[in-house]
């Protein structure tokens, strides 16, 4: 995929976050224009736990509910995976954009992911990687946190 496309979504995942929190230029109100009005949504973790879909439909004040601050933000490929801890909780929020709309959301707390590319290898590419060192795109860094015993899981992408 275009790195300039990869680096656009970031860039709208970054505005989101900081529309979130209250900084930047962007109104909390305005990040639905970010939101495909089909938006997909998923979640991994304890139901009391879906604090960013609470978040985007309104059910909980973006301002009053839990801070979601971005310790990591990378891009891979339509995706945009970002990391973030606080104290005993640790989250995966993965973005999939579409012409710099957010069409897709997954969120994972307190679970460790793995993100690999399991698409087939090309004949060309079989002779010059072997499959398993090809497929991790993206793995959980929760620092302070490895100590913890969390579920896994494997997206693949």
């Amino acid at each position: 995929m275009d790195s300039m496309i990869e680096t656009q979504n970031k860039s709208i995942v970054e505005i989101l976050y900081k529309a979130l929190l209250g900084q930047g230029a962007m109104e909390f109100q305005m990040v639905a224009k970010l939101l495909a009005s089909d938006l997909e949504y998923w979640f991994h973790g304890p139901p009391k736990c879906q604090h960013m879909m609470k978040v985007l439909t309104g059910e909980i004040d973006h301002k009053k509910g839990f801070k979601f601050e971005p310790r990591s933000v990378t891009s891979i490929g339509d995706c945009v995976i970002v990391e973030g801890w606080e104290g005993q909780a640790y989250w995966v929020h993965v973005w999939t954009l579409k012409n710099g709309l957010i069409t897709q959301f997954r969120e994972y707390f307190n679970t460790w992911l793995v993100v690999r590319d399991l698409r087939p290898l090309r004949w060309e590419e079989d002779h010059h990687h072997k499959h398993d060192s090809m497929m991790t795109l993206w793995r959980s860094q929760p620092r302070d946190l490895y100590r913890r015993s969390l579920p896994g899981l494997v997206l693949a992408i």
